[in-house]
């Protein structure tokens, strides 16, 4: 191996040296037995993330319109309370907030039936941390997923 190939799997991370090498992760979601694109897969981060900007600036306009008395600052920090309800009703109910909706996304819990109300309220805690939702497994799923035995998934 010469020394440009060594520093191309320094660059490239653990994992792509591990392929390289012949080890087969797999596809994101095999483990959990979901198919590995359509409907059902697991959903993609852009995706996630266009929700979540949704859902934010949702509750934001709710927060400022309803809390703040026109101050923004005072808006930012209730939006998060909202951003909590919003996230444990909505994804303990019906499966996904707004944002999820309009993405074509659904949260489900890792059996595959919808995700407990308690468990909705954990992964809604967990997600409004922000920490826990940075922190990802081989699945793309985040630590506040994991930990609410949860998955997000096309519709």
């Amino acid at each position: 191996m010469d020394n440009r190939q060594a520093i191309g799997s320094w660059l490239s991370g653990p994992r792509a040296a591990a392929e390289d090498m012949g080890v087969d992760f797999g596809y994101r979601g095999e483990r959990l037995g979901l198919p590995e694109a359509g409907p059902g897969s697991i959903a993609p981060l852009g995706r996630r993330f266009g929700a979540l900007f949704i859902d934010w600036g949702l509750c934001f306009l709710i927060a400022y319109g309803l809390f703040s008395g026109g101050d923004q600052q005072t808006a930012g920090n209730w939006a998060l309370g909202v951003l909590l309800v919003l996230s444990t009703l909505t994804v303990g109910t019906v499966g996904f907030t707004p944002g999820k909706r309009i993405f074509g996304l659904r949260v489900i819990s890792v059996n595959g039936g919808r995700l407990a109300f308690v468990r909705a309220a954990v992964r809604s805690l967990l997600l409004c941390l922000a920490i826990p939702a940075l922190i990802w497994d081989r699945d793309g799923r985040g630590l506040h997923d994991t930990l609410s035995r949860s998955v997000q998934v096309r519709i």
